[in-house]
């Protein structure tokens, strides 16, 4: 039988943008110095057995004390002009809804992240769109009888590969900005992820 970690506290943090690599794609920025955030999420949400109807509850609603309060940072942010298919991207509702088929109830969302410029959009964004990645993979834990709607593949064709296009044609000018609002999603998710673990029986 595994053992599952049940205390990770590690945080993100914004340490400077490293400028050396002036030619480096905002994709290519944003993955190398979100490296370690990315990988203490992964590490965090990994320590969660989804095989288990507590865990799979706890897992959810850490992803519901950041994912509905990121999107309206989005919104406001104004990523309906970046991505003309945003609508089709949301997943709060889906979220909500299996939340809501478990018999449990929606937990405080934390505050929104300030995003105020573009860059900072795409850098929140990303964390987002590349999260469904890892959804889908942490799906095939959960039993066929429970809700999965948010961790299934959901929104346009090709959703991640046209996200990767639009990021890569993005012409920002602070890309620091950009790996700074990443950042401080990621760090959302663990703190998320932290309180929600550390309360699972």
């Amino acid at each position: 039988m595994p053992q599952y970690i049940r205390q990770v506290t590690v945080r993100c943090g914004r340490p400077p943008y490293h400028s050396e690599n002036v030619s480096m794609s905002l994709r290519s920025a944003l993955r190398a110095q979100t490296a370690d955030c990315h990988a203490a999420v992964d590490t965090l949400f990994g320590s969660f057995n989804l095989s288990r109807t507590q865990d799979y509850k706890a897992f959810l609603r850490a992803h519901a004390r950041v994912v509905p309060s990121v999107e309206h940072a989005l919104e406001n942010g104004g990523i309906g002009r970046l991505l003309l298919d945003w609508p089709e991207r949301r997943r709060a509702h889906l979220l909500a809804a299996d939340i809501r088929e478990l018999d449990d109830r929606l937990p405080a969302p934390l505050p929104q992240p300030a995003l105020d410029c573009e860059a900072a959009v795409w850098g929140a964004a990303y964390v987002l769109e590349g999260s469904k990645l890892g959804g889908a993979l942490l799906a095939k834990a959960v039993p066929d009888l429970l809700p999965s709607s948010y961790l299934s593949p959901q929104g346009p064709k090709g959703a991640m590969r046209l996200f990767m296009d639009r990021l890569d044609a993005s012409k920002v000018d602070d890309p620091g900005a950009a790996v700074a609002a990443a950042r401080d999603v990621f760090d959302l998710f663990l703190k998320a992820g932290q309180v929600e673990l550390e309360a699972v029986p």
